[in-house]
């Protein structure tokens, strides 16, 4: 079976699984306190050129938005993002859990438009009964989006400019960041996302880790007691050298950028295949995930062999599926898909 419904179907990349092993015997402090976990954020920090940051290691991209963004707002406030934001789709009401609404914009391919923020929040304030409604307390968007696209530097700039404006913290989900980065033609590098975003996260369960995810707080903007509410919220891994040696291992020698780009390689090959074999696609995404239209009867006769993930029916008889393509995803299985198309 041939796998390519989303990019963290593999374990994690073998240089993490030799530095797990090789101190798997050391005694060390727990909940975060050891030197791996230390010598991890300094590095996130020098490559996101951000010495000023604060980094906090957890678990998983669920607890990491509810607990960023639950930490972040006051009761009466939600936080405003695009319809088809993760928060708002495909993470179960878990910012609502917390008390605390989504927001949801028009999404354009995944993205916020900023004209259409500005007057949002112009129209939220300029109605007198805006006492009596949920208050926009930030803003979330995610890069690369759930559509694979991305957000250029000058939208960058102006959402973090109306952000500001507004006294709104911009927050950017980066569960696939490292396949933002190398993507071709991004002009968004780590350390713009740093400058731009009041707080952040580099996504490692879908970039090579095992597990864990390492938030950044850019501009000396760390929540009060935030590893309380991490505890709280069942985040605080007791192991924290787990996550330490992991991210310690994914920014030493630039690896976590190296192994985002075998993602990019092996999608637009598949990129390639699926418009030689004249295939639609629903949208142009520029990372590593794709998104065609495939008669009901092709999909059924696909998925006795690859797993494939459903995105959207678009008639009754045609469906939208998402080929994902990861660090771990060989060209050999790439071509053995197109065999099958």
């Amino acid at each position: 079976m041939l796998y390519f419904e989303c990019d963290y179907s593999e374990g994690a990349h073998e240089k993490i699984l030799e530095r797990l092993a090789a101190t798997n015997r050391e005694s060390l402090p727990g909940y975060g306190m050891d030197h791996y976990c230390q010598s991890a954020k300094e590095k996130i920090l020098a490559a996101c050129q951000c010495p000023e940051g604060d980094v906090h290691l957890l678990v998983g991209g669920t607890q990491t938005n509810q607990i960023v963004i639950s930490s972040m707002l006051r009761s009466y406030e939600g936080v405003v993002a695009a319809e088809t934001g993760h928060i708002n789709t495909h993470e179960a009401g878990a910012i609502e859990t917390t008390g605390h609404k989504v927001l949801a914009l028009p999404q354009h391919e995944g993205k916020i438009d900023g004209d259409e923020l500005r007057r949002y929040l112009q129209t939220f304030y300029g109605d007198e009964n805006h006492e009596h409604m949920v208050f926009p307390g930030m803003v979330y968007i995610s890069h690369p989006t759930e559509y694979g696209t991305l957000y250029t530097k000058e939208e960058l700039k102006s959402l973090s400019e109306i952000c500001r404006q507004y006294k709104l913290p911009l927050y950017m989900d980066g569960a696939r960041l490292g396949y933002g980065l190398v993507s071709p033609g991004t002009d968004v590098s780590l350390a713009d996302v740093a400058k731009y975003c009041d707080v952040f996260y580099i996504g490692g369960t879908k970039v090579g880790a095992l597990c864990g995810e390492a938030v950044v707080f850019t501009k000396n903007n760390t929540p009060p007691h935030f590893m309380t509410m991490v505890k709280q919220r069942g985040a605080l891994l007791a192991k924290g050298r787990l996550l330490g040696i992991q991210f310690d291992t994914l920014f030493t020698d630039s690896l976590y950028l190296e192994i985002s780009k075998n993602a990019i390689d092996t999608a637009e090959m598949l990129k390639q295949i699926l418009r030689e074999k004249g295939y639609p696609f629903y949208l142009d995404s520029p990372t590593n995930q794709i998104f065609v239209t495939l008669e009901d009867k092709k999909l059924k006769e696909l998925q006795k062999n690859a797993v494939v993930s459903f995105w959207e029916k678009t008639d009754a008889d045609h469906t939208v599926v998402r080929f994902a393509t990861s660090w771990a995803t060989s060209k050999e299985d790439v071509k053995k898909l197109a065999e099958l198309l």
